[in-house]
């Protein structure tokens, strides 16, 4: 299966799936049922007002993916001419599927499912951060910040030679014993 790549209007993936879905099946209705799309998104919890709950958010904002074998030129003008649409990548002349790295970060969220729950982290004994599973598993190099109050950590993703943050969301796993040096004292 080829990954095709579609910059929409940020936080409005949802309203453009909705769209496209219909636009697909009036413009194209031979190909309503050609691919898939896919929208990788990530639980985080927010704290509003003393109040936590969760929430989701895309891991690749702006950004939805198509899944199929080719994009025929019926699916092509569908995904084009539905509001909300920005670009294909690489551009609108040489459309590509996702390749090498880009491919393989993909795959590597969408392993977890379309939405990925929160990692499990520890911290060594000089604070550093060891992600012992999760979608954060294996980008261990690409950390930027780590904040522990929020249980978040920003992570530098990079699609198309375009870098960005994300925040990912993870949970302390503390082994038997261990204290931490603040409740000691």
């Amino acid at each position: 299966m080829k990954y095709y790549a579609l910059q929409v209007m940020t936080r409005e993936e949802a309203k453009y799936l909705a769209l496209v879905r219909t636009s697909l099946q009036v413009e194209a209705p031979d190909f309503t049922n050609h691919g898939k799309f896919l929208w990788p998104r990530r639980k985080l919890t927010i704290r509003r007002r003393g109040k936590q709950k969760e929430e989701m958010a895309s891991i690749f904002p702006g950004y939805l993916f198509y899944e199929a074998e080719d994009l025929p030129p019926q699916v092509y003008w569908a995904l084009k001419r539905t509001s909300g649409f920005v670009r294909f990548l690489k551009n609108n002349q040489q459309i590509e599927p996702l390749a090498g790295t880009d491919k393989g970060l993909l795959l590597h969220f969408l392993s977890f499912g379309e939405v990925v729950d929160k990692s499990r982290v520890r911290f060594d004994e000089n604070n550093r951060i060891q992600v012992l599973d999760g979608p954060m598993k294996g980008l261990e190099g690409q950390i930027v910040k780590v904040n522990r109050r929020k249980k978040r950590a920003k992570v530098r993703l990079n699609l198309y030679s375009q870098s960005f943050l994300v925040d990912f969301g993870f949970d302390f796993l503390v082994k038997k014993g261990e204290n931490d040096s603040r409740k000691a004292k």
